[in-house]
């Protein structure tokens, strides 16, 4: 028996679906709705990857500049397609500060 804990990347891959390896920085989130999401940067990609449970699954491409406070109603927050609220904003924008230095063109 090993004392290693599973790795999170599969089981966040079996959860939304997506390709996320060991190779990947990743974050997870729940919401008061219970609502998940999952986030995944690949060194070297342009862009990283975002799951919502609430969206079916469906893979978001986001970036330094994809949390968006102009979306039709007064107030809504938005990322790519995909409304979100303000924690899941919070959340998003410190995924994508902390896996910055991944990024394509980024040393």
């Amino acid at each position: 028996m090993t004392d290693t804990p599973p790795a999170i990347e599969p089981l966040l891959a079996r959860l939304c679906g997506g390709e996320i390896t060991d190779k990947d920085y990743v974050g997870y989130f729940m919401n008061q709705y219970g609502e998940e999401l999952v986030f995944a940067q690949r060194r070297g990609e342009k862009t990283a990857r975002l799951w919502h449970s609430d969206a079916d699954w469906k893979m978001f491409l986001v970036g330094d500049h994809s949390i968006r406070l102009d979306g039709p109603l007064d107030g809504m927050i938005t990322v790519a397609d995909l409304i979100i609220n303000r924690e899941e904003a919070t959340w998003l924008s410190s995924c994508l500060a902390a896996s910055r230095h991944l990024r394509q063109g980024r040393t």
